[in-house]
């Protein structure tokens, strides 16, 4: 998943989100992996480190999921999945392998060191343009948190800021700034290089920044001394999924018990991270990235629930986890439509319903 560039902003700022979610696919350009191990989801073969289910026993089936970042509230739901035995009460012995700016998500995938990755949209798509036989089961993100923000009393709606400089990052290109420049004229020439640094935007009242919505914020509220205005990207129509769950193709076909049950549980283990006590979970978070801090968890879990980041749109009924033919065929034709994928790609093969939409009823019961 390279893509969505790995791009480190400095543990000591919050390891900035690999923006696994935002960037340039280095797939096929073999970054160094976590892990090179080959294992299947029935292998009782050494897992890599990271957070494992309590009480692992034998008769459970051992399955990794391999995350696109450090530990962080974005995560929360597959933590508390771990932390409160849901995992394990579907039969399930889940290690949760932590990801990082040199992980490449989908050479761990098909090389067979994890069984699920989380990824996006857009990589899925790609995935299909490079003949990778993986494909996306579920969408744990409605809404992609990719953000553009500004300063106070500088701008009131994206409109506004046509033609002004905007600090972006290089894997930028590859993501949403196609979809800026389809639906609000921007043009190249107001794209400036943005490298984690925000002094160049703090200093630049006239200027705004890209950011993920449940960390730069906060950032910029503390470097700066004001809350930035914030325009989330999925809210005006920048329509990927994101936080999604990956494997392989042959996965689904040879063992779809195994699949709908990691399904599940990760699904029950967001609706009890976000409606229920968090803490389980946020123990094991900080005990995989010591970086991470109360504070930060508390903001991330905020915004996720006050954008509707999880549970909003087609979520709301159809349950956590959901997707739509629909959905996808907008953001593949907007984006194909603008060069950042083929006009002739079936985009169909980037996914499967068959393992979602049984209605949020069904994953509270």
């Amino acid at each position: 998943m390279g893509d969505q560039r790995h791009f480190q902003q400095g543990l000591g700022s919050i390891k900035r989100r690999r923006f696994l979610q935002y960037g340039a696919m280095t797939l096929g350009t073999g970054l160094v992996t976590a892990c090179t191990s080959s294992r299947t989801p029935t292998d009782p073969a050494a897992s890599p480190s990271g957070s494992a289910s309590p009480a692992a026993s034998s008769g459970l089936t051992k399955v990794v999921y391999g995350t696109n970042w450090y530990a962080q509230a974005e995560h929360g739901g597959f933590y508390q999945a771990v932390a409160t035995g849901i995992y394990k009460d579907s039969g399930l012995d889940v290690t949760i392998q932590m990801g990082g700016p040199q992980v490449n998500g989908v050479q761990l995938l098909t090389g067979g060191a994890i069984d699920f990755f989380m990824g996006y949209a857009s990589q899925a798509i790609k995935s299909v343009e490079e003949n990778i036989p993986t494909v996306t089961v579920a969408a744990l993100f409605q809404k992609d948190p990719q953000v553009l923000m500004v300063h106070p009393g500088s701008a009131s709606t994206l409109e506004d800021l046509k033609g002004r400089p905007i600090f972006i990052s290089a894997a930028a290109n590859a993501t949403y700034w196609p979809f800026l420049r389809a639906k609000f004229g921007f043009t190249d020439d107001m794209k400036r290089p943005y490298n984690f640094n925000s002094g160049p935007f703090l200093a630049d009242k006239n200027s705004a920044q890209q950011g993920y919505l449940s960390s730069e914020p906060l950032k910029i509220s503390k470097e700066g001394g004001f809350e930035p205005v914030v325009f989330l990207l999925a809210d005006a129509g920048y329509s990927p999924y994101s936080t999604t769950i990956e494997c392989k193709r042959e996965l689904t076909e040879q063992n779809p018990d195994l699949v709908q049950r990691f399904v599940d549980a990760s699904i029950k283990g967001w609706y009890s991270y976000l409606y229920g006590d968090p803490a389980p979970a946020n123990a094991l978070i900080k005990r995989d990235n010591p970086e991470m801090t109360d504070e930060q968890l508390a903001y991330g879990i905020e915004k996720i629930k006050e954008y509707g980041i999880v549970d909003s749109g087609d979520a709301q009924s159809m349950g956590i986890g959901a997707m739509t033919d629909a959905r996808w065929k907008d953001f593949f034709d907007t984006m194909s439509s603008e060069g950042l994928f083929k006009a002739d790609t079936d985009y169909t093969k980037a996914y499967t319903l068959e393992f979602v939409n049984k209605g949020a009823d069904y994953y509270k019961s």
